[in-house]
């Protein structure tokens, strides 16, 4: 029995690598070179723009062009407005079931307010969840465990009575930091190069509702 749940939102809640996919190759178009299949960029989603334009342009943060990319990327994926975004399969029936059993659950994701918010409020998922942390939301970003505190204080309850779902290795590690047990969505955006047996979660759904087993219910 759990207190509230907590979710990633990028490859754990929301489907929303299509989009990613369309602005970087929107992006790479811009920049003379061909499309990429979505299939090799898909993995990449749950990295932020620092995977994306890794895999898009083969270059890292420290790039002197990195800075200038990335907002050429937010800009072109803002003007998108997430067109192809939509839960994932069974994750409605998720929420719902939630819901009707009084737990709350909230959003914690390193995505921009300034793209969060709008994605939420298309879904009509904003005035649903509980609490919602953007990346920007706090001083610190998963995995610091700032942002999963946060989200706990405006719910009302205790880490060690929460789960967090996600898909990413400092989603874990943001989890454990704050004593709270962690669950790896493996349908989510996890890579030929990620390990997740390796980062030490309490456990793996393969379909969002295989979560209420897991819980118990």
């Amino acid at each position: 029995m759990v207190d509230a749940v907590l979710f990633d939102l990028d490859g754990t809640l929301v489907d929303t690598a299509p989009d990613l996919a369309h602005a970087l190759n929107q992006q790479r178009q811009m920049h003379g070179l061909p499309e990429m299949p979505f299939e090799l960029i898909r993995p990449y989603a749950s990295h932020g723009t620092v995977g994306l334009l890794q895999v898009g342009f083969s270059i890292a943060p420290d790039h002197p062009a990195f800075a200038e990319l990335r907002s050429e990327y937010l800009s072109l994926f803002e003007e998108n407005a997430n067109p192809y975004s939509q839960l994932f399969p069974g994750m409605m029936e998720l929420l719902d079931e939630l819901e009707t059993r009084g737990i709350p659950w909230g959003i914690v994701t390193n995505k921009p307010a300034r793209l969060t918010t709008p994605l939420l409020d298309t879904l009509g998922l904003i005035d649903r969840a509980a609490s919602v942390i953007s990346g920007d939301s706090c001083a610190n970003a998963k995995p610091h465990p700032e942002p999963i505190l946060t989200a706990c204080r405006e719910i009302g309850v205790l880490p060690s009575t929460c789960v967090y779902i996600g898909d990413a290795e400092r989603d874990i590690e943001a989890a454990h930091a704050c004593g709270m047990p962690a669950i790896i969505a493996e349908y989510g955006y996890i890579g030929p190069q990620d390990d997740p047996s390796s980062w030490h979660a309490d456990g793996f759904i393969q379909h969002p509702t295989a979560l209420l087993d897991f819980l118990g219910y």
